[in-house]
């Protein structure tokens, strides 16, 4: 019998592993929607620019390693990267923002590590933190959700807005972006932050038209379309339950003992879970086979490290939304993780 030794990603499934990728990426058609019907159709557009990106950076790379182009493009896991980047960066970024955060992804976080399997750090994720450190400008230049907005454009103004920085009329995205009362509206988990900053209670900073009851206006039923996808791959079994469960555990009980301690300065549970890219890193992002803990205990450990560094960088460090940071910090520990979660062998006692 021949034995055949392969990297990771490892999974019991009997799909394959383009199949799994594809599955992956269907999931992530509830949040998308979401994303498409609250803050237009940019959304659309960066996902074209991706996925077109990620193609023609993984052929060339591949073309230069001398290896087989279509078996690296056909696993899917290059467009899942770009699915997962063009959902994370504003609609309408610069075009240049998204063929940046590919290539960096692509050629740099994955391909220089070996290809699918070998690389350290989740790619999207990465790229993500990348383009956020070196444009912050772009990368938080967020459209106050469609129903808030004195200046809904349609897809051939985004289309201009991303290629050319203005409207056929010559408005700018910050002219777009202008809110009711010509005010720039930024993310609700930046204008908590921003708020409670300036002396405000979160009380207060919620009575804003930019939050419901719970959350902020649109980012709660994007954030319910990532669970209502994460939970899906849940029932396909294409991914273990135990780091979305000890990621949103985690948060919750660091939340709730915040609102607890400081009612006044904390927002509450509710509103972290469903704020920013919580359900999206959860599910979609923490969960990535290569670069996760890979026991089940150390899932557990990785998932609640995850959910605590994202309660402590949103309330105490310098950027409002931590998911990024908070999983390419445990990436790091993964290695370290795995090893002290490895189960016992079979036959061999506990080692003192």
């Amino acid at each position: 019998m021949k034995l055949t030794m392969a990297s990771s990603p490892h999974n019991h499934s009997h799909k394959s592993l383009t199949r799994l990728m594809l599955t992956v990426i269907a999931a992530c058609i509830p949040g998308l929607i979401a994303q498409v019907v609250f803050f237009g159709t940019g959304v659309l557009i960066q996902l074209v620019l991706a996925l077109t990106a990620v193609t023609v950076f993984e052929a060339a790379i591949m073309l230069m390693r001398k290896r087989p182009v279509w078996p690296a493009l056909s696993d899917g896991s290059a467009w899942l990267t770009a699915v997962l980047l063009a959902l994370s960066i504003p609609p309408l970024a610069p075009w240049w923002i998204i063929i940046i955060g590919c290539l960096f992804s692509i050629i740099i976080v994955k391909q220089l590590y070996g290809g699918l399997g070998f690389n350290l750090f989740n790619p999207a994720m990465a790229a993500y933190v990348l383009l956020l450190v070196s444009f912050p400008v772009q990368m938080t230049s967020w459209l106050p959700v469609s129903e808030l907005s004195n200046n809904v454009i349609g897809f051939t103004e985004q289309l201009r807005i991303i290629f050319t920085d203005f409207t056929s009329i010559g408005y700018s995205l910050d002219q777009v972006r202008a809110g009711i009362d010509g005010i720039t509206m930024a993310t609700p988990l930046d204008t908590i932050k921003t708020d409670i900053g300036h002396g405000l209670t979160v009380t207060e900073s919620m009575q804003k038209t930019l939050f419901n009851e719970w959350a902020g206006l649109g980012w709660m039923w994007v954030n319910l379309g990532f669970l209502a996808g994460g939970l899906y791959l849940l029932k396909e079994k294409i991914i273990n339950w135990h780091i979305p469960v000890s990621f949103i555990a985690s948060l919750a009980i660091c939340s709730a003992i915040g609102y607890i301690a400081a009612p006044g300065t904390e927002p509450g549970t509710i509103f972290h879970l469903l704020s920013g890219a919580t359900m999206m890193g959860a599910f979609f992002i923490a969960t990535d086979p290569v670069s996760a803990a890979t026991t089940n205990k150390g899932r557990l450990i990785y998932g609640a490290l995850i959910g605590l560094l994202v309660y402590l960088i949103r309330t105490f460090g310098g950027y409002p939304d931590a998911v990024a940071f908070a999983v390419l910090l445990l990436n790091i520990a993964v290695p370290l993780i795995d090893y002290y979660t490895q189960p016992r062998t079979y036959g061999h006692g506990a080692v003192k």
